[in-house]
């Protein structure tokens, strides 16, 4: 019990963010979490350190040398001019960070478009004079909806695809969530519009390229993005191929990561600025969700409930509600043994899949890829989205895109 009342004073201290006079960020927050279900022995510190995913940590460590490598030499503003120098007003804007991050979140994974589009998105805001927080939450919706019809989109979706024998995983995410997933991203540029239309009114801007700080350091960037990319793009062949290779995402951002790290003797520095907080975060994260699932209160509520979890309404409320208290891994790792068990078709795996992702569009703590833009978003420049900020856009969305969802799968397929 100890455990979850530390997990809503973390929730709530997240949603004020101020004790006193003192400002919290959210790692801080988070690390305290940790530290007092460790000193209430909630969890032993030996189960503390195995809860914590090191292959999560370590994909976080190579792609945050990457992006710092990228911000650093230049290139994720040249990069980011590249990309969006066409759009002249805040609508167009919207829509290509909408549908570009989106869309390559299902090849890329929503947490590396998170790390590498923040960096472009304030620096797009700065060029364009617009205001941080609209760029920020477009990221922030785009990679969680966008990732959704891929089952390498996010960890949760690779973890359905392996463990839910789905056949033929890509065609399958695509056939039943290509569609949906696409119309999604357009209803979240509506809500966004909806809620800052003053922002929107008579918006005209044009981008300006900015100076290449390292020549050196930008082709070491460009190599390691394109290594990432190609990576990336050799595990979607090896899984398609139905070859029995252990290619970890950990791998390919390490190696990706080389070429920076055989320069990091002559650019310290980079290794300093990498985001270490959010990695904090990540780990006393592991730490608490672990904490609350050895508690079993969880677990033990949905057995109690007796209802029909593998219905596909209930699915997707529990999943997206479950998500803000477990984060979707965890709970999908609990969901899925017991939908197999139980027989439930693709649809339910599709289900389990759209809605434990979508949570992430509720709440900050819905999805990783949300605190790696905050916390990003804060140690860059300041910025930073609130958590009511945050939620008052994410309820209207979140529910909008279940529907979305639950009708398209009920009604169509």
């Amino acid at each position: 019990m100890i455990s979850i009342i530390v997990l809503l004073i973390v929730f709530l201290l997240i949603a004020v963010r101020q004790v006193g006079n003192v400002r919290l960020q959210i790692w801080q927050i988070m690390l305290g979490g940790a530290i007092a279900v460790l000193l209430s022995l909630q969890i032993s510190p030996s189960d503390a350190l195995k809860s914590i995913n090191i292959d999560v940590m370590l994909f976080l460590f190579g792609v945050f040398t990457i992006g710092q490598a990228m911000e650093e030499s230049g290139y994720l503003s040249s990069l980011s001019y590249k990309l969006f120098n066409h759009a002249k007003n805040l609508d167009t804007l919207v829509l290509f960070i909408l549908f570009g991050t989106g869309i390559l979140s299902a090849i890329l994974m929503n947490d590396t478009l998170a790390i590498i589009g923040t960096g472009v998105v304030l620096s797009l805001a700065k060029t364009s004079n617009t205001k941080p927080k609209i760029l920020l939450l477009a990221l922030a919706f785009a990679v969680t909806i966008g990732s959704v019809m891929s089952p390498i989109g996010n960890p949760q979706n690779l973890l359905i695809a392996i463990n839910g024998d789905i056949t033929n995983p890509f065609i399958t995410f695509l056939k039943y969530l290509a569609i949906p997933t696409l119309i999604n991203l357009f209803m979240a540029y509506l809500v966004i519009k909806l809620f800052y239309r003053k922002q929107f009114k008579g918006s005209s801007f044009s981008h300006t390229p900015e100076p290449v700080k390292d020549r050196k350091l930008f082709a070491i960037a460009r190599i390691s993005l394109l290594l990432l990319v190609l990576l990336i793009m050799g595990k979607i062949v090896i899984v398609l191929s139905g070859l029995d290779v252990d290619f970890k995402l950990t791998y390919i951002a390490l190696i990706a990561a080389l070429p920076v790290f055989c320069y990091l003797p002559k650019k310290p520095r980079i290794i300093k600025r990498i985001d270490w907080t959010t990695l904090v975060f990540f780990a006393a994260m592991f730490v608490l969700m672990q904490s609350v699932w050895n508690s079993e209160i969880i677990q033990s509520a949905i057995v109690n409930a007796h209802i029909d979890i593998a219905e596909t309404g209930v699915i997707f409320a529990g999943s997206v509600i479950l998500s803000q208290i477990l984060s979707n891994v965890p709970l999908v790792a609990l969901y899925l043994p017991m939908l197999t068990h139980l027989g439930v078709t693709t649809h339910g795996l599709m289900a389990l899949a759209a809605g434990s992702t979508i949570a992430g569009n509720l709440t900050i703590l819905g999805a990783a890829s949300n605190v790696i833009i905050i916390q990003n978003a804060e140690k860059k420049c300041g910025v930073t989205v609130t958590f009511w900020e945050f939620i008052r856009i994410g309820i209207p969305l979140t529910i909008t895109n279940v529907l979305v969802y639950w009708a398209y799968l009920e009604l169509v397929m």
